[in-house]
């Protein structure tokens, strides 16, 4: 079974900002934050209507915040 790392709590991944270089902290799933109901569906549904059919199954995007600036950053982790 594969799982996302960061939603699994396995690993913690220091991301830097683009716009100022620090340090960003994982906001959680980009999926969460579509609608009110969109954390209780399934990811693989979620992600056929959220811009990136692209994005692999074996994937999850996060949404990343900087610690310095209001700069927010969406990354695809793979799963492990």
């Amino acid at each position: 079974m594969e799982l996302c790392p960061l939603c699994n709590g396995m690993k913690e991944i220091v991301v830097e900002c683009r716009v100022c270089q620090g340090p960003m902290k994982d906001g959680g799933r980009a999926y969460d934050y579509f609608d009110d109901y969109s954390a209780y569906m399934d990811i693989d549904s979620l992600k056929l209507v959220d811009g990136r059919i692209g994005v692999p199954t074996n994937e999850c995007l996060h949404i990343f915040v900087c610690n310095e600036c209001p700069h927010q950053d969406v990354k695809s982790i793979p799963y492990e």
